[in-house]
């Protein structure tokens, strides 16, 4: 590895480690972030499957109907035709610390995985994972990658 090459890593291991403090800081100091005061805030996804497709008898799909109360669901057509709408949200307004989300245990980032994977379900007849491993690279930039590619799943746009 070329002295070019490592440098590269440690810079980009110290700035997620700079963030990643920043974020630990926020929390302990008990200043609420914008994902706090949205608690209570739609997530929808767009399937392309008709109503009647989506909620077959009656039933939500598998990833949904399996949290059970957690979570209140809304089906609608899709704008202009274009399928169907899945919406969620918690019923429970739990906040979640900086701990929890690092870790994959904020109940938001559940339903953002719950609605991800019923969409692959209703499009595909499958849930889609990304390719594993993530990467080859043995070293902690390696691992934390795999970690990032982990937690992803639960955050970030739908």
């Amino acid at each position: 590895m070329t002295a070019k090459m490592r440098f590269a890593e440690l810079a980009t291991v110290a700035g997620i480690g700079v963030a990643g403090i920043s974020a630990v800081r926020r929390a302990m100091s008990g200043q609420r972030s914008e994902d706090d005061e949205a608690l209570n805030r739609w997530l929808v996804v767009t399937v392309l499957r008709s109503p009647d497709e989506v909620v077959a008898d009656g039933a939500l799909p598998a990833p949904l109907r399996e949290l059970g109360d957690l979570v209140e669901v809304q089906v609608r057509p899709a704008p202009g035709d274009k399928g169907t709408e899945l919406a969620a949200r918690l019923t429970r307004h739990e906040p979640a610390s900086a701990f929890a989300r690092l870790e994959g245990k904020d109940p938001r980032q559940r339903v953002r995985v719950a609605l991800r994977e019923a969409k692959s379900l209703l499009e595909v007849g499958e849930i889609v994972h990304p390719d594993a491993p993530a990467t080859t690279h043995p070293g902690p930039l390696g691992r934390l990658l795999s970690r990032a590619t982990h937690i992803a799943q639960g955050e970030g746009r739908l």
